[in-house]
């Protein structure tokens, strides 16, 4: 049960290269600026950490810092950029994609990669407060409409918490199809985190020789090093391999699987990528919500990023080919799609208790 205590609705106004804070309540805080490239940006401390928002560019999270430790993947931008390009800005931790296709386009394909979400412009946004039964929160919500004349008409709602003196970030997506005749949808969880050297993934995928597929689609021949071409073979002949990589691999270009995934009892599936510090990066999804599991990696002179689950609703190949595997899912008129996410950082301390819960899942298979 949520109890909405405020909402402050933000306007480009409010945001100047002077760090500003706009509301305190309950151990949070909210500040709005702007980055040096003009991008309005939002920051809520909790305590332990902070997010950085952007509130009217695809709802973004750009960063996300807990106990001192920064979560976001590394990039060549330091800051976002003011564009819908998604390869033109591509640095942040959490993305939106799709919503009428998603993945890497193929030559036949005609959208962007990942579709218009990840940097769309938000027509209103709001910084939310209030409580819930994980305690005090603050948020941030906001409305893109998305129409095109006799081709799509669709309108998205994301919400993102952040309780006091908590680590997890809370995430809803809303997507409501105001066409006059159902659409085709499709939606990925983008979530960016750093790649860490000697990590050790824990899933719920109960069979590590068939329950991941190694992508097929790659660059030509003549662009991939022959350390890539040794990854790629050893990960095919046993695909667990990916999950043992040492601090020296170098992982270029990327490294994209499916996963068949498991639930608990709850309806829920997690994922860690446990520190040697015993700490772990983590994400929580609902399967019945998210059907595909997608998992990416890249580790490279210019950017570090693990992308541990992208729950989504189909796999990555672009909407021709997902459209032919039938994994495109059909809105009807009037109908809204919902998935809730969680994901951020455990201690040392929450860690046993979730691999206890992952490895009951797998067990079970359910």
């Amino acid at each position: 049960m949520i109890s909405e205590i405020a909402k402050i609705t933000l306007l480009p106004e409010h945001f100047t290269r002077a760090e500003t804070v706009l509301a305190s309540y309950a151990g949070l805080t909210a500040s709005t600026f702007r980055y040096s490239t003009g991008v309005a940006g939002l920051r809520i401390d909790n305590g332990v950490g902070s997010v950085e928002l952007l509130p009217f560019q695809g709802q973004q999270i750009w960063d996300a810092t807990f106990h001192g430790r920064r979560l976001t993947m590394r990039s060549m931008f330091d800051e976002p950029e003011p564009t819908q390009s998604y390869l033109g800005t591509y640095g942040g931790f959490f993305l939106h994609c799709g919503a009428t296709a998603m993945g890497n386009p193929s030559p036949a394909d005609t959208h962007p990669p990942h579709g218009e979400l990840p940097n769309a412009t938000y027509h209103s946004a709001e910084l939310l407060i209030g409580e819930d039964e994980n305690g005090p929160f603050m948020g941030l919500s906001g409305r893109y409409r998305h129409a095109v004349a006799f081709t799509h008409n669709y309108v998205a709602t994301p919400t993102v918490r952040l309780h006091d003196g908590s680590t997890r970030i809370h995430l809803e997506m809303e997507i409501r199809n105001l066409m006059g005749a159902p659409m085709d949808l499709m939606y990925l969880a983008h979530v960016n985190f750093r790649y860490v050297p000697d990590g050790r993934i824990v899933d719920t995928v109960a069979d590590e020789a068939n329950g991941y597929r190694i992508r097929s689609l790659l660059p030509p021949e003549e662009t991939l090093t022959e350390e890539y071409k040794r990854l790629r073979k050893a990960a095919l002949a046993d695909p667990g391999l990916h999950k043992r990589l040492d601090g020296a691999q170098q992982v270029e270009p990327e490294l994209v699987m499916a996963m068949d995934v498991a639930a608990d009892p709850a309806g829920w599936s997690h994922a860690l990528q446990v520190l040697q510090d015993g700490s772990a990066d983590f994400i929580s999804y609902r399967p019945d919500e998210l059907g595909h599991a997608i998992r990416w990696m890249v580790r490279n002179a210019d950017q570090e990023a693990f992308g541990l689950v992208l729950p989504a609703t189909a796999e990555a190949d672009g909407y021709l080919a997902e459209k032919a595997k039938g994994n495109v899912l059909r809105l009807a008129t009037g109908e809204t799609f919902r998935c809730h996410l969680v994901f951020g950082a455990l201690s040392p301390e929450e860690v046993p208790a979730f691999e206890r819960v992952i490895d009951a899942a797998r067990a079970t298979g359910v």
